[in-house]
């Protein structure tokens, strides 16, 4: 399991798995886990929405297969399109204790879209002619209001 997991690290670029993971669209972040002297295996994964859902997206996508390659180490995993991956899942999993998250209220969908808009904000904040704007007098109030400010402020942090 080790050395698939290597492999499939190894491999994630090349195989699409981030263009898949952005398709999915509702994944924060994965993780794969081997410990008790390899003899344990954890998978752990935020994400946003159901669970049912959740598989259901991965399966449709590369994510699947690397699902499957992965699991296919796990007693009586049945494969991730099979009908009772689900219940197979749910057999195998454990509750979280504590789980703290730095944005709780933001999906992937709102990450992706305010990382966009910052790149764009920055990109108009970076031209000479935003910069000639602000300079013209006429448009004098925008720039004062505590609203700009602010924004202008954030921008620089």
């Amino acid at each position: 399991m080790r050395e698939d997991l290597v492999a499939l690290a190894d491999a994630a670029a090349s195989e699409n798995v981030y263009a898949a993971v952005r398709q999915i669209g509702t994944l924060h972040d994965a993780r794969h886990v081997i410990f008790d002297s390899d003899t344990r295996f954890m998978f752990a994964s935020v994400f946003d929405g159901s669970w049912d859902t959740s598989i259901d997206d991965f399966a449709q996508t590369v994510v699947g297969a690397r699902f499957d390659k992965v699991f296919s180490h796990s007693e009586g995993f049945p494969g991730v399109t099979d009908p009772g991956v689900k219940d197979w899942f749910v057999a195998q999993q454990e509750p979280a204790e504590v789980f703290v998250s730095a944005y709780p209220d933001l999906t992937v969908q709102q990450i992706y879209k305010d990382h966009r808009v910052g790149e764009a904000f920055e990109a108009v904040l970076d031209t000479a002619e935003f910069r000639a704007a602000l300079d013209n007098p006429a448009n004098a109030e925008l720039p004062a209001t505590p609203a700009f400010q602010k924004l202008l402020e954030e921008a620089a942090a």
